[in-house]
């Protein structure tokens, strides 16, 4: 009998934190290793998973028309480039209030038999959207920025997580650049005490993110290492890959 995949939720406190984009290198750099990776966006009101995994241009099913019975788990949208990666995106006419949890569950039980990894990428906040995400997860990858709303917001967010039970919880430091930890007098030690979590990764301030969805690339196609090479370190570190924190 195969192991079963791993549903990971990919969630922050607020938005802007770069949350989509990394989960969508995060699963680029898993299926460009090999395993099997399903990206499911929930995040009803401003889905763009597919423009940052660069399938904005496909047709991509809704994952509420595969709890439905419309498509199955097989019509997910494949990605042009890299094999073993597929997406079901959020709805356009439902919202999450709409949403049975347990079909949801049911989904991704499915999901696990299917695929290496399941990535869902969850709307900002704490609401109904951040509790459909999170309540079937197996583990859970919080996104903060080092400006202190947002490690504020990631404390409140791993707080709710630790009350649901949530133990395999991790931090994900982004835009991180040494000139802003000088000036801040702040240190990426100083980051986990406040947000009250164990670090997975850390990922620098990167020009190429925002050239890669404005071209509708992905991520892990920028050369010269930056925000790409710190997803693949964090995507190894997923996998249990010994593997040192990205060196800014």
């Amino acid at each position: 009998m195969n192991a079963l995949g791993e549903v990971i939720s990919v969630i922050s406190g607020k938005g802007g934190t770069g949350k989509t984009t990394l989960c969508a290198a995060i699963a680029t750099c898993l299926a460009v290793e090999g395993k099997r990776v399903l990206c499911i966006d929930t995040d009803f009101g401003l889905r763009n998973l597919d423009i940052a995994l660069g399938m904005a241009d496909q047709s991509i099913v809704a994952f509420t028309d595969v709890i439905h019975g419309y498509y199955n788990l097989a019509d997910a949208a494949e990605h042009p480039r890299f094999s073993g990666l597929f997406l079901l995106t959020a709805p356009v006419r439902e919202n999450e209030d709409q949403i049975s949890t347990e079909d949801f569950g049911k989904l991704l039980e499915d999901a696990r038999k299917e695929f290496d990894f399941c990535l869902i990428d969850a709307p900002a906040g704490i609401g109904a959207g951040f509790r459909l995400a999170t309540k079937f997860a197996d583990r859970c990858l919080v996104i903060s920025t080092p400006d202190p709303a947002s490690m504020r917001d990631a404390a409140r967010t791993a707080e709710l997580l630790s009350l649901d039970g949530k133990e395999e919880t991790r931090l994900i430091v982004n835009r991180v650049t040494p000139r802003m930890f000088s000036k801040m007098d702040l240190t990426v030690d100083d980051i986990m005490d406040e947000v009250g979590l164990p670090l997975l990764g850390v990922v620098p301030e990167d020009p190429k993110v925002v050239l890669s969805a404005a071209f509708g690339n992905a991520l892990i196609l920028a050369a010269g290492g930056g925000a790409a090479e710190a997803c693949l370190r964090i995507s190894r570190r997923l996998r249990g890959v010994p593997m040192p924190l990205m060196k800014l």
